[in-house]
């Protein structure tokens, strides 16, 4: 298949430009990968009511991918407890080659065909569950095989791509084409590529945490008190709802151990909303 993502870039002799040239030729490139998402959103969305589905049903999110796509699933991922305050299993990042694969490729792990469903496996992935692959160029080997397993075994399974009619998409129930066109530098799908499957990430896991209860209004109540700035964020929230000092806020908010606490210890209600 012809892949859009390794076609040549229209920008010829990147070497004699100077950094002002460099960095707003990348900037007008990225102005374009709104406007791919954009098209994108009718696939999105039913993605996202699957996993949501999912999840309301005690299932759990995978993401399995290799490289910078598999990196920014694991990014995604681990972003969910701090945020949101949910358990850390309920949304995985796999990347080919494991773990060590995060800061440096491991030769030949996106080729083999049947380690995905090994790496799932040994998560004990099962049919409540859903599994999105993540490939700009929609061919990986370790993210085709691995969502063409989850479909024999009844997985639900979505996928992200930046290539049209890829094999990747042909694949799965829910595929994601983000056709985002040449990068600036050819082949280079860090860039273009990579940017648009964190905005359809950033979209799939935030809408599905808000149809899940996890924000209240437009506020992050489930978040963990894990550092100064969030207890510092977590004390506006208070003083703002409850109209309290700093002080009142700071003591209640670690009195209680999360926002959401706080607030319905100061409403004296079971429940927010």
């Amino acid at each position: 298949m012809e892949r859009i993502t390794e076609s040549a870039s229209p920008h010829r002799h990147l070497e004699t430009w100077s950094v002002i040239e460099l960095i707003r030729g990348m900037n007008q490139e990225d102005a374009t990968v709104h406007l791919a998402v954009e098209r994108a959103l009718p696939q999105i969305e039913k993605l996202i009511e699957r996993v949501v589905t999912s999840l309301e049903k005690g299932g759990r999110l995978f993401y399995i991918g290799a490289g910078t796509s598999g990196r920014l699933g694991i990014l995604d991922a681990s972003e969910c407890p701090p945020t949101f305050g949910v358990p850390a299993h309920w949304v995985n990042g796999l990347i080919a080659g494991g773990d060590q694969a995060i800061r440096r490729a491991v030769e030949g792990a996106e080729d083999d065909p049947g380690l995905a469903w090994s790496d799932l496996l040994a998560h004990d992935v099962c049919t409540l569950d859903v599994v999105i692959g993540l490939a700009a160029s929609g061919t990986t080997t370790y993210v085709v095989t691995g969502l063409a397993a989850c479909r024999e075994h009844g997985i639900q399974t979505g996928c992200i791509t930046c290539n049209p009619e890829s094999p990747l998409a042909a694949s799965c129930d829910f595929p994601i084409e983000v056709v985002t066109g040449p990068e600036f530098i050819s082949g280079s799908t860090r860039l273009k590529a990579g940017t648009a499957q964190k905005m359809v990430l950033n979209m799939i896991t935030t809408a599905t945490m808000i149809r899940l209860g996890r924000v209240e209004d437009n506020r992050m109540v489930d978040m963990h008190l894990s550092n100064q700035k969030l207890v510092e964020r977590g004390t506006r929230i208070l003083m703002r709802e409850l109209d309290l000092t700093e002080e009142q806020a700071v003591a209640q908010l670690l009195e209680a151990g999360s926002v959401r606490k706080a607030l319905l210890n100061a409403r004296g209600a079971s429940d927010i909303g």
